[in-house]
């Protein structure tokens, strides 16, 4: 408990080594651990929370290179920023390959390594949705340490949007020339972006052809009744990461569309819906279809879901109660 406490303050004071302890015992396996990881869930839960960021897209769209983009324009404004990157896993060990973590620019302050900027590598683990199973209580926990947590997401496809569920805003970068910009747009992820942003601006014309072509894909979504917290409300940005145009407009769309949404309900509806959809998702991973129905259904597990997470419960612990009811029910059928 002493450890836990120590831990905790630190977190207040923002020291890195004491997000980086927190993080390792967030990451333990061992079931000995879950105790003391429900705890600092819920207290880091508890604590003021920074902006989230999403940062998706396909293989190779450039989503690290704009991560550092950003890192940098970001720590201009004095923000600290903490980065959640989620890479392949190895087949060998089952840890992240440390690709993000490597193409992520170490940022040097005055004395050296930038005590403003903390990145994280997770390995996606074999999860298909972008994220790794820990990822949402590493970003909660250091959104409680520093003002700005981009989460850059394993490469995905059309249907993964998981990132969604943690980020306060999703960004989705899209590579010109490449046919991302439509094909994209086909399936399940046209739901989940607020900025789309085309990479590699500095190519020209191939760059704004493509937003061109997302611009029309938007207003034919909206045509055709897309339900997507409004089509017309995503923003399209082109950027170079390499030289840095567009970085700074995007750097103030993002922070003019959080601004919005925390002037009125839209920030803690956004969080509460994401809340309950990431918690539901972890239980009906955990405990399977036959888990879900011995409670009552998906609707009953959605319901008490919202339920808990209304109560201020973290989801992850949300989740954690309902998986805990579920293995008892599922006792009960046992012979």
């Amino acid at each position: 408990m002493q450890r836990l406490e120590a831990l905790l303050e630190g977190l207040r004071a923002r020291d890195r080594g004491s997000v980086a302890r927190a993080l390792n015992l967030l990451e333990d396996r061992r079931p000995a651990q879950r105790e003391a990881q429900r705890a600092l869930v819920r207290a880091s839960a508890a604590m003021a929370r920074g902006r989230v960021f999403g940062v998706t897209g396909p293989p190779g769209a450039g989503k690290s290179t704009l991560c550092s983009a950003l890192v940098r324009a970001f720590r201009a404004s004095g923000r600290r920023v903490g980065v959640v990157a989620v890479d392949p896993s190895s087949v060998n060990s089952g840890g992240a390959l440390l690709g993000d973590r490597l193409r992520i620019l170490t940022h040097e302050g005055p004395g050296g390594v930038d005590e403003g900027v903390f990145v994280r590598s997770l390995a996606a683990g074999g999860a298909l949705g972008g994220l790794s199973r820990t990822a949402p209580a590493c970003v909660d926990l250091l959104a409680a340490a520093f003002d700005v947590v981009l989460v850059e997401t394993v490469g995905v496809g059309q249907s993964e949007v998981d990132v969604a569920r943690v980020a306060d805003l999703t960004l989705v970068a899209v590579q010109p020339a490449s046919g991302d910009a439509l094909q994209f747009l086909k399936a399940g992820i046209l739901e989940i972006p607020d900025v789309l942003v085309v990479t590699k601006a500095d190519l020209g014309d191939p760059a704004r052809r493509a937003v061109g072509d997302l611009r029309h894909a938007l207003a034919v979504a909206r045509e055709a009744g897309v339900d997507r917290g409004a089509a017309d409300a995503v923003s399209v940005c082109a950027v170079s990461s390499e030289t840095g145009e567009g970085i700074a407009d995007l750097v103030a769309t993002l922070d003019r569309r959080w601004d919005a949404l925390e002037e009125g309900d839209g920030l803690a509806i956004r969080r509460f819906h994401g809340g309950v959809a990431l918690a539901f998702e972890t239980v009906a991973r955990r405990v399977g279809e036959l888990g879900v129905d011995a409670l009552g259904g998906e609707a009953t597990v959605r319901a008490r879901l919202r339920g808990l997470v209304a109560m201020e419960l973290p989801s992850m612990e949300a989740a954690e109660t309902i998986v805990d009811e579920a293995v008892a029910a599922l006792r009960t059928l046992t012979p």
